[in-house]
This record gives structure tokens, C-alpha cells and sequence, in this order.
């Protein structure tokens, strides 16, 4: 199995910093992937962060322990949320869910990955007021390029292509978990996209304004060369605006486009086979088992093992 540097960058977009990195792992799947890449997470979530930001050689060395100390904070105090979690999750495999326990399951996630975000922002703030112009510069660049792949993806192009994209996103991740789908449950996937309130310009937008928002709290902060514990403070507030857009009638048609996913779930769960079901409670198991043996690493065995990925390599 080998992923480029790159494909891992593009995983860590899609999800966030230390638990994107779990999450990304568990979607590889075989070949001790999962526990590869949740302890060479802090190299990782490291890669994610700079291509925002261009790290000079003094924020490198601030951000890598920082890392570090976050992920061992994550293996001792979330792991075993985790774990819990998948527990349940897989007590769940062999029934039928309702649409509020599949949105359940994913307000649990969303709760973790807040907390998580929040240790990583006294890191951001340490190093918020020793920006400089080009490091700004470089990060709203890459905004700009990856607003320009969202708008490639998610606006232009046809109808039809947009939608073929969605459905083949979700069948892709459904049969990592489930195994092949059958017609019934691809026309169910067929069905959601075709009815879903998904609007790609709207998204946008709102990007756009997250981005907006984050430049001008960086600048400001390097500006006044503000203290950390104000650094903090302002990090942790454009967090939470990131995460619960400050827009009601956003907020409203993102509480409506989720709830519509976790109704599509929810059927395409219900309409599974008694072998999907049984697949499905064996890849939680995995997760769980592997997810176990993760938080329960000692920081000797790790550093045995922490020359294993350079950023130059392939899994």
C-alpha cells in the first residue's frame, strides 16, 4: 500500500488534525495502517498546518512539540472515548437505526473533534504574532487554491457530473464499512442526492468567510503582537465561529443538510444484509482492537518505532 504526500494532505483537508488523522487511517484499512498513522500523527497533522502556513525554522520546532504533546494528551483521554464509542457502534451494527441515532453518533464526533481543535489552538496562538507578511501571503494563496478546487468539484461542471461525484463519495465509504452495495441500496444513495438541499455556492461562501475570518484575526494578532493568553482567546473564538457559522439561516440549512445525510444512513444501514451487518461489526471490531492497543502504547515503544515515517515517504 503507498499513499504520496500529497493524497495524505488531501485526507487531513477533508477531516481536522489529530483525529482526521485516526479517521484517515481507518478509511486505508490492512497493512497496520490504522496505528502507522495515528502515531505518526503529529508528522502529519505537522505537513497539514504547514502547507497553510510555511513554518520558519523556530515555529517548526514550537508546532512539532506541540504536537506531540497534544497527540499524547489525545492517546490518554480520547482513545478510550473512542473505543467507547465504537463499542456502541458496534452494539448497533446488527439493528435498525433511527435517523436521531445516526445525527447522535455524529454530534458525539463533532463534540470530540471540538475538543481536540481546542488543543491545538494555544499552539496556533504562540506563534500567531511572529507571522510574517510572506507566511500570510502564502496562506491566503492557499486558501485561494483551495477555494478554486472546491469550485471545481462542487459548482462548475453539470448537474449530472456533481451528483455522480456525490454518489460515487458515498458508495466508496459505505462498501469500506459494508462491502459491496446492492441496486436497492445504490438507488437509495441515487435517491438522497437527487432530493438533497446540497448547495455548492452557499458552501462556498461560507469557506470563503472562514478564510476571511482567519486572516484578518492572524494579522491582527501579529499586528498588536498580542500576548497568548489574548491570542487564545480570539483563536478560540474564530474556532467556534469556524465550527457554528455565525449566519441562523446557514446554521439552519447545515442542521438541514445533516439531518438529511443521517436519514440516508440511517436507511441504507436499515436496508443492509444480515453478511453487510456482520462485515460491519467485524470492521468496528478492528478499529476498536486496533484503537486499544493505540492507547495502550507506552512512550517507549513509540519512540522504537517514530523513525518509521519521514515526510519524504510512502505507507
Amino acid at each position: 500500500m503507498s499513499l504520496s504526500r500529497r493524497s495524505i494532505l488531501r485526507y487531513f483537508f477533508q477531516s481536522a488534525p489529530i483525529i482526521g488523522v485516526l479517521v484517515a487511517a481507518l478509511a486505508l484499512g490492512g497493512c497496520s495502517a490504522v496505528r502507522l498513522g495515528y502515531n505518526s500523527g503529529p508528522t502529519f497533522t505537522y505537513w497539514w498546518l504547514d502547507s497553510y502556513f510555511d513554518f520558519d525554522g523556530a515555529q517548526s520546532l514550537r508546532v512539532r512539540d506541540d504536537l506531540q504533546t497534544v497527540q499524547d494528551w489525545h492517546r490518554k483521554q480520547e482513545l478510550p472515548l473512542l473505543i467507547r464509542q465504537l463499542k456502541g457502534l458496534r452494539a448497533m451494527a446488527p439493528k435498525l437505526v433511527t435517523t436521531e441515532q445516526v445525527c447522535g453518533v455524529v454530534s458525539e464526533l463533532q463534540t470530540r473533534l471540538r475538543v481536540t481543535l481546542e488543543g491545538v489552538v494555544p499552539t496556533i496562538a504562540a506563534i500567531a504574532p511572529s507571522l510574517q507578511d510572506a507566511q500570510l501571503e502564502h496562506m491566503l494563496q492557499e486558501f485561494e487554491r483551495r477555494d478554486q478546487k472546491w469550485r471545481e468539484e462542487w459548482i462548475n461542471g453539470t448537474q449530472a457530473e456533481r451528483a455522480q461525484r456525490r454518489v460515487k463519495q458515498i458508495v466508496e465509504r459505505a462498501e469500506s464499512f459494508y462491502g459491496p452495495l446492492k441496486a436497492t441500496q445504490l438507488t437509495i444513495v441515487r435517491d438522497h442526492i437527487k432530493a438533497s438541499s446540497f448547495d455548492g455556492p452557499r458552501q462556498m461562501q461560507e469557506m470563503q468567510r472562514r478564510h476571511q475570518d482567519a486572516l484578518q484575526v492572524l494579522r491582527e494578532l501579529r499586528k498588536t503582537k498580542a500576548n497568548p493568553a489574548k491570542a487564545t482567546t480570539e483563536l478560540g473564538s474564530l474556532l467556534e465561529r469556524s465550527l457554528k457559522a455565525p449566519d441562523p439561516a446557514y446554521r439552519t440549512y447545515w442542521e438541514k443538510i445533516t439531518t438529511e445525510s443521517c436519514a440516508a444512513m440511517a436507511a441504507l444501514h436499515n436496508s443492509s444484509t444480515a453478511e453487510q451487518r456482520t462485515r460491519l461489526a467485524q470492521t468496528l471490531l478492528d478499529y476498536e482492537e486496533d484503537a486499544r492497543a493505540l492507547a495502550s502504547q507506552s512512550p517507549a515503544s513509540l519512540e522504537q518505532t517514530s523513525t518509521t515515517v519521514a515526510p519524504s515517504s510512502a505507507l
